[in-house]
């Protein structure tokens, strides 16, 4: 919990983003690579388009998060080489692992890219021996959810107003056992 909390913390809002109509961006091929702070303008205004309301992290916290020894990070770029989509997890000494941030830009979204970089994380961990896994997600994001647990994630606690907005949120976990 000393990870939850930590990061819990470092969070604060960014300024709202109003809803906009998302056309799909035009079919390509996307490939993995380690997200270093090299990258952190490209992530910051990413993960402004990803999250909405008032939920995105702040540079500063992707600042510690790309500096942090414990943290592994990933982005999802296009052939083009345009970053698509982030991952950040920290590592606990306990041998237990946490999703801090996962996106995608909403014009790359239903793709499989998430589970494609939760694949890639999870390999990744197994090979460091880290056993287990966890996220938390809003209550009201199912289809986050039903990823989650279509690939082995159960929710263990729901934590009441988890959320800036006062919304909830599960947090589950998977053995990577």
């Amino acid at each position: 919990m000393a990870v939850f909390q930590t990061i819990r913390n470092l969070f604060v809002p960014g300024h709202q983003v109003e809803s906009v109509a998302v056309l799909p961006a035009p079919p390509t091929t996307y490939s993995i690579r380690p997200l270093a702070v090299k990258h952190l303008d490209q992530v910051s205004r990413l993960n402004m388009r990803c999250f909405k309301n008032g939920e995105n992290y702040t540079k500063h916290t992707f600042v510690y998060l790309l500096n942090e020894p414990n943290a592994l990070s990933y982005q999802i770029v296009t052939a083009s080489d345009q970053m698509v989509g982030f991952i950040c997890v920290l590592v606990g000494d306990e041998g237990a692992a946490h999703v801090t941030t996962i996106g995608i830009a909403p014009e790359h979204r239903r793709r499989g890219l998430a589970e494609r970089l939760l694949h890639h994380l999870e390999t990744a961990l197994k090979f460091r021996h880290i056993g287990s896994l966890m996220l938390e997600v809003r209550v009201s994001n199912k289809a986050a959810q039903n990823l989650y647990l279509q690939k082995g994630y159960s929710i263990v606690q729901r934590v009441s107003n988890y959320y800036n907005n006062g919304e909830d949120g599960f947090m589950m976990m998977k053995s990577l056992i």
